[in-house]
């Protein structure tokens, strides 16, 4: 209990730890840091702003909460374990150390550290919201140069080249794998199996049977030791969205976080009881604005694979040109279900609505009359409308629409987005991006 009040107060107050001298330390394995404030949370997560004592070096510190003993360490571990799978990546997220503690208070609940770069230009929803509060947009050349960046770091998850044994040196308390003796014996292996008997001693509420619930949880580097490095493996990241791209201290290129989603690709749902465990999974880690119609909806026979963000990067491309997602923004105008309107393909862009067009039609009107009036007046200059400054060039638009197709099948691959990006950055006028 103290420490979910301690949760509690920091979530409060967290932005304020700063303003007290004694602002709370915590170690992480050799290193002593100083908690400076709260930068976001999310369900038993928090994030930190922290500050070595030693170097002064800013960092952002993922606190991972595992209330539920092995089988929640095991899924926190995961997520560890994506860290070091794609360390090579310039633009995912690497961490920097690890820890798992246990909580005074309860030994058996587990507590997962994880110390991350800190990017002191925050997220692409940080840019998104100072565009809505200032009334401005992002110049679509360069919206489109961190959209190519973010999908080329995606390919890095979509076609995984294996390192093979020893690519990489596990962090923290051994290596995050589970192939390190020490993890085995505190980490993900048995954890898994813990998991297994505590499902096992509880009544199966949602009819998933252990089997296809602990496919869920299985470690992601367990089957890459001795892999031959031309082997190409597939991930499908399954939380693409603004609030998960960070924007370096450059200002120039995304970088790709909140790797605690990730899943093996593709997935054939062989079963009722694995589709209800996938659809589970996908409603506790996957934004809902921002959530393929498959995952909506698992059905059996049916294949999830990386299509799914394909769709997310379609509604996070909408999101940057327009404000909020589509399906977010077609919810607020009908108020109808934003999970139908998901299922549906339910979206438009904003002047594509019927009052969009009573206001063209009033515009064109408006023209039409001060042509007129040029003329009678012989003036022989026939004015222009105002440039549409809000206007969102077609072959965006495009990419939008191909993104966003409910059947996944019909949606391009990263590579095939890749090629329709790079094509229509070179369409684009110059808008002083460097």
């Amino acid at each position: 209990m103290a420490q979910v009040f301690f949760d509690i107060l920091a979530s409060t107050f967290g932005s304020c730890l700063s303003c007290f001298p004694g602002s709370p330390t915590l170690k992480i394995n050799s290193r002593s840091f100083k908690i400076l404030r709260l930068l976001g949370e999310g369900g038993f997560s928090y994030v930190y702003l922290v500050q070595d004592t030693s170097t002064s070096e800013l960092f952002a510190l993922k606190k991972i909460r595992c209330p539920f003993g092995a089988e929640s360490v095991a899924q926190a571990m995961k997520e560890v374990e994506a860290y070091k799978l794609f360390s090579r990546s310039p633009s995912i997220i690497h961490s920097v150390d690890y820890s798992i503690a246990s909580e005074r208070s309860d030994p058996q609940s587990k507590t997962v550290y994880v110390l991350l770069p800190y990017y002191r230009r925050g997220n692409l929803q940080d840019l998104i919201n100072a565009n809505l509060v200032n009334h401005t947009r992002f110049p679509e050349k360069r919206l489109m140069l961190l959209f190519l960046g973010v999908c080329r770091a995606l390919k890095d998850m979509h076609h995984y080249r294996p390192s093979g044994r020893g690519a990489a040196q596990g962090q923290g308390q051994g290596d995050p794998s589970g192939r390190n003796p020490e993890m085995r014996a505190n980490g993900v292996d048995k954890n898994v199996e813990a998991g297994k008997q505590r499902r096992g001693k509880r009544p199966m509420e949602t009819g998933a049977d252990e089997d296809d619930e602990s496919e869920q949880q299985q470690p992601l580097m367990a089957d890459e030791e001795g892999v031959p490095g031309s082997e190409i493996k597939s991930y499908a990241h399954r939380d693409i969205k603004p609030g998960n791209i960070m924007i370096t201290d450059s200002g120039a290129e995304p970088i790709l976080m909140d790797l605690g989603s990730i899943a093996a690709s593709p997935l054939a749902i062989t079963s009722r009881s694995l589709a209800i465990a996938t659809q589970d999974t996908a409603a506790e880690h996957s934004t809902m604005p921002y959530r393929a119609p498959e995952l909506f909806d698992v059905k059996t026979g049916t294949v999830i694979d990386t299509k799914v963000d394909i769709w997310s990067l379609g509604c996070t491309l909408y999101a940057c040109l327009v404000g909020k997602s589509p399906f977010e923004m077609r919810s607020d105008e009908t108020g109808g279900s934003l999970s139908i309107c998901v299922l549906s393909g339910d979206w438009r862009f904003p002047d594509e609505g019927a009052a969009a067009a009573a206001k063209k039609t009033a515009a064109a009107k408006k023209s039409s009359a001060a042509a007129a009036a040029a003329a009678a007046a012989g003036s022989g200059a026939i004015p222009s409308a105002p440039p549409d400054d809000d206007a969102i060039s077609e072959p965006i638009r495009d990419i939008v629409r191909k993104c966003l197709t409910v059947e996944p099948a019909e949606r391009p691959d990263i590579d095939e987005l890749i090629d329709m990006v790079e094509c229509v950055i070179e369409e684009l006028p110059d808008d002083g991006t460097a």
